[in-house]
């Protein structure tokens, strides 16, 4: 973990300052479809978003906030480019953190206003700075898009807030390239003690996406950098995002909660459909919180001694299987019941937690 990074706080919600990483996303349904913005909204929540954006490119979007406050309780996020008057109108319509970069809004009279209006209602300020947005005087110095160039160009626009004594400051540096994007963003963690959010742009097809946000988000998040992500991803599910960021935080090391499923990778003594059941255990499990390591083996003889380490598992013979937890068998079972019977002691486990 960065020590003495700052705390901020987008409504309820803590980043920075050793509180837990939180996951974000954001909408992307046109602003102009209502129920599509505030039904899409719901299932984010529902899949577990902790901070949601939503763009504002002009001052219609700005109704989309409170309705937003309305339907469900996480902060909203207000994204601006250029244009001060709709932070301001943002603000005032009740967005609970901004998006803006300070050194595109204009002269220090509208920094200004924003700094100060951010800072009389609470409201943190996210820098969001992309190899694509670095200002032409930092290009020039280096050339193209370093490591070093987007994270002068975060502290470049940090230091127009501080100016103004605003530092309730969030930094993003995203790229395409995720050396480049966890070099920046080592560097920032460096030289500035502002909470980090994590996120790798313009990813490109849905399984390249995870790939590089896995790798870019994982491999920084282990050695203690990031505060809140974002795993971009090009689906029509944002939930997608939520998802996969919640398993990049459990991967990681840095979150506790959600299942981790493990399956062998078959051989000649397997009696079973492995990869169907194992798709099957996944899906069942998709938004379960309990921290729970789940075992579908292919061979009931070996399997249980080898997935030892599950709290619970599945493992085939002939037409059967058995039910093992802790490498101990529990109860044989046919083979079209395991998985009922898997669930069934999950949610009991569940259950249980609950009610401790």
């Amino acid at each position: 973990m960065r020590p003495n990074t700052k705390t901020v706080k987008a409504g309820d919600v803590k980043i920075g300052g050793g509180s837990p990483v939180t996951v974000q996303s954001m909408l992307s349904v046109p602003g102009t479809d209502i129920q599509a913005v505030l039904g899409q909204a719901k299932c984010l929540a529902d899949a577990g978003c902790d901070i949601l954006r939503v763009a504002v490119p002009d001052i219609s979007s700005v109704r989309l906030i409170p309705m937003l406050k309305e339907t469900v309780r996480i902060p909203i996020v207000a994204d601006i480019h250029f244009d001060w008057r709709l932070a301001l109108e943002s603000i005032s319509a009740g967005a609970d953190k901004i998006r803006i970069n300070p050194g595109n809004i204009g002269g220090a009279d509208r920094v200004k206003a924003v700094a100060d209006a951010c800072r009389n209602k609470g409201i943190p300020i996210r820098i969001g700075v992309n190899s694509g947005s670095v200002e032409k005087h930092v290009l020039a110095k280096y050339g193209h898009p370093t490591p070093q160039a987007l994270a002068d160009s975060a502290l470049y626009h940090a230091s127009l807030l501080e100016r103004f004594d605003f530092t309730d400051i969030v930094l993003s540096l995203k790229a395409p390239d995720v050396p480049t994007m966890a070099e920046a963003y080592r560097i920032a963690a460096d030289s500035c003690p502002y909470p980090l959010h994590l996120g790798v742009t313009h990813t490109g097809p849905l399984r390249t996406g995870l790939m590089k946000s896995a790798l870019g988000i994982g491999s920084l998040l282990m050695d203690g950098i990031g505060d809140t992500i974002r795993v971009s991803l090009l689906t029509a599910d944002p939930a997608e995002e939520i998802r996969a960021g919640r398993e990049i935080l459990r991967i990681s090391g840095r979150s506790k909660l959600g299942a981790d499923i493990i399956a062998c990778p078959t051989c000649g003594r397997t009696n079973a459909d492995i990869l169907t059941m194992t798709d099957k255990v996944a899906e069942a499990l998709n938004d379960c919180a309990l921290p729970i390591t789940v075992a579908v083996m292919g061979c009931e003889v070996n399997g249980p001694g080898e997935a030892r380490e599950a709290d619970l598992g599945i493992a085939f013979g002939k037409g059967a299987g058995i039910l093992f937890a802790n490498g101990e068998a529990v109860r044989r079972v046919k083979e079209d019941e395991l998985l009922p019977a898997l669930l069934e002691e999950i949610n009991n486990r569940l259950k249980s937690a609950v009610n401790a």
